[in-house]
């Protein structure tokens, strides 16, 4: 993806989430690369907890087809969970245009809970894991949306209207896009500790972080930026 592309895609991420959703984010998502140059060690755990920005195409070089918008707003880390008074938990804003995928994927440790917090509808497709980690063809699904168990058949779907959401066990096979003519979704997640570089299983093999083309520069930094950014580590 170029950064220039990238940055349009953020520009209208935020006007959405905070004008049409009236959903503010942290004042950390609008600190430009200079700011950050300025960041001493009060901030290291935006870095350390990995919030903040994160657009991917998952290497379809066709955002608006393959890919998906998120701010990490709070975090914490595999650390914490160990310990008994340990920041387990996460969430997360997303941006789920109509018709955009997000590839077939599970989670090793997060449990997750998806929400859809305004716009259009959220289809979201299911299956079984087996112990090999392919998709289980055959058995039903079972989740629970809004504390109401349904049950689906192996690749079947569940669709979330604004307001309504489900909770995503560890190991269960999920895809998911916004349902086409209802408008691009606001979709949160609220979930046990994420880490994104060592949790998630791709069912097929996709980038999970785009490759970026520095044509111009960043309007905010993706999380993955940080290191060229901040120096106090």
């Amino acid at each position: 993806m170029k950064r220039s592309e990238i940055n349009e895609i953020m520009k209208n991420g935020l006007n959405f989430i905070e004008k049409e959703m009236k959903f503010l984010l942290p004042p950390f998502a609008k600190w430009s690369p200079d700011d950050w140059h300025q960041k001493g060690e009060e901030s290291v755990e935006i870095i350390d907890q990995q919030l903040g920005w994160d657009i991917t195409d998952f290497g379809s070089e066709n955002f608006s087809e393959v890919g998906l918008l998120l701010f990490t707003i709070r975090n914490g880390s595999f650390e914490e969970l160990k310990k008994i008074n340990g920041k387990i938990y996460a969430e997360k804003a997303m941006i789920v245009q109509e018709g955009q995928i997000t590839p077939i994927h599970f989670h090793y440790q997060k449990m997750e809970d998806i929400i859809n917090r305004g716009g259009g509808e959220l289809v979201i497709q299911l299956w079984n894991s087996t112990v090999d980690e392919c998709l289980d063809l055959d058995s039903d699904v079972i989740v629970s949306v809004d504390s109401v168990k349904n049950k689906v058949k192996a690749g079947g779907t569940i669709t979330l209207k604004p307001g309504e959401s489900v909770c995503l066990p560890q190991r269960l096979y999920h895809k998911f896009w916004g349902k086409k003519g209802t408008g691009t979704v606001f979709v949160g997640e609220v979930s046990r500790v994420n880490d994104d570089y060592v949790d998630n299983h791709f069912y097929e093999k996709v980038g999970r972080f785009a490759e970026i083309e520095e044509d111009v520069e960043p309007l905010h930094l993706l999380y993955g930026d940080y290191s060229n950014y901040y120096k106090c580590k």
